[in-house]
C-alpha cells in the first residue's frame, strides 16, 4: 500500500479589525483584545457560526486574546490560523462567559454600527423611555467530535471531525496519525486503507495505536 508524507496544509483564517469608542470612533483590534480561556476542544471557523468553513482547532486551557463578539460567537486571536469560535467553551478571568451576549464578560459589546466599547460593564445605559434595540442572534452548534493527532498523547498536527463525518482518503494526512482524542465517545472507525478497509473501532480516547500507527489511510466518526 501506498503512504504519503505530505505535510499537512492548513488555511490562515485573516484577522478583523474589531474595536470602537463609545462615539463609534475605531481602533486598531488589539485595542479592543481582552483575555479568555478555552474550556474544551473546538473548530475555529472563518465566520461567526456553524455554517462557516472550519480553520483551525484549539485545544482545552490555550490562552488566547478574544477580539470581538457577535451573536454568540467570540473572534479570537491565538498562535495559528484566528477565527470565531462559539462564545460557549469560552471563560474570562476564570469565570463562564454570557454565551447570549458574550462580550460583555470580556468588557464589550456588539451595538448598531459594529463593535463597541462597553464602559461600565452591568450599568443600564439605556436612558429612560428609549426602546432597547433587539437582541443579536443566538447561534447553536453541536461539538461532539474526535481529533486525530500525528504523534503520540494528542500531540503534533491535528484534524478533527464531528458526528457523521467521514474521509474516504487523507491524502496528505494518511499514515501519519498516531493518537486519537475522543472526549465524547463517538463510534469512531480508522482504516489503514482508502475507502474504509480493513479497519478498527474506538469508542475512549488512544494516546497510542500500537500496529495502526501511521496506518491510517480513510476514516469515519459515527
Amino acid at each position: 500500500m501506498n503512504r504519503y508524507n505530505r505535510k499537512l496544509l492548513k488555511t490562515a483564517a485573516t484577522g478583523i479589525a474589531v474595536a470602537a469608542t463609545a462615539v463609534i470612533v475605531f481602533l486598531p483590534a488589539a485595542a479592543q483584545a481582552a483575555p479568555g480561556t478555552v474550556t474544551s476542544n473546538v473548530n475555529v471557523r472563518s465566520g461567526p457560526g456553524g455554517n462557516y468553513a472550519v480553520v483551525d482547532t484549539v485545544r482545552s486551557g490555550t490562552n488566547v486574546d478574544v477580539q470581538q463578539c457577535e451573536g454568540s460567537w467570540c473572534y479570537i486571536a491565538k498562535p495559528g490560523p484566528d477565527g470565531w469560535v462559539s462564545a460557549q467553551y469560552l471563560s474570562a478571568n476564570g469565570r463562564p462567559v454570557n454565551s447570549g451576549q458574550p462580550g460583555l464578560s470580556f468588557g464589550f459589546s456588539t451595538g448598531p454600527g459594529g463593535p463597541q466599547i462597553n464602559i461600565g460593564v452591568g450599568n443600564d445605559r439605556n436612558p429612560p423611555g428609549r426602546p432597547r434595540p433587539p437582541a443579536p442572534p443566538v447561534y447553536e452548534e453541536e461539538f461532539a467530535e474526535v481529533c486525530f493527532y500525528d504523534r503520540t498523547r494528542f500531540r503534533g498536527e491535528s484534524q478533527c471531525l464531528e458526528e457523521g463525518d467521514s474521509v474516504r482518503n487523507l491524502g496528505s494526512f494518511a499514515d501519519r496519525i498516531s493518537s486519537i482524542d475522543n472526549p465524547d465517545g463517538l463510534n469512531v472507525q480508522v482504516c489503514s486503507e482508502v475507502n474504509f478497509r480493513n479497519c478498527r473501532t474506538y469508542t475512549t480516547s488512544a494516546s497510542s495505536l500500537g500496529d495502526f500507527d501511521d496506518y491510517i489511510a480513510s476514516i469515519r466518526v459515527r
